[in-house]
């Protein structure tokens, strides 16, 4: 048995569970065998893949654009959906935030890849 379940990798929902020898996901339906020893936050050379809110694969250099407006400390607008940002770089970031890059108008910040999709 699975002590911690993997998230779904169709639609990252954290809420899997065990059926038999499937992994489940109780919000898209979606079930797969899961993979020996691993996460599924890390290819087979053991680096670690940042997915977009869509499942895209994101690696360094790519555009994305911001898929729901988000608030920005000491902005009174924030972040608009739709806002393309380019040239992204993957980083170990806290509380989730795993893309570091320059938004137009706000400067350099980082933002979570669930917020995102490749562009």
């Amino acid at each position: 048995m699975i002590e911690n379940p993997p998230p779904c990798p169709k639609c990252s929902c954290e809420y899997t569970y065990e059926m038999n020898a499937l992994v489940v996901c109780p919000e898209c339906g979606h079930e797969w065998v899961p993979a020996e020893g691993s996460t599924g936050d890390a290819d087979g050379d053991g680096r670690r893949v940042v997915k977009d809110s869509v499942g895209n694969v994101l690696q360094d250099g790519d555009t994305v654009v911001v898929v729901k407006a988000l608030k920005v400390k000491g902005s009174p607008s924030g972040i608009k959906a739709g806002t393309k940002v380019r040239n992204i770089r993957l980083v170990d970031g806290v509380d989730g935030h795993d893309i570091d890059c320059k938004v137009d108008g706000f400067g350099a910040m980082q933002l979570k890849s669930s917020v995102v999709k490749k562009g």
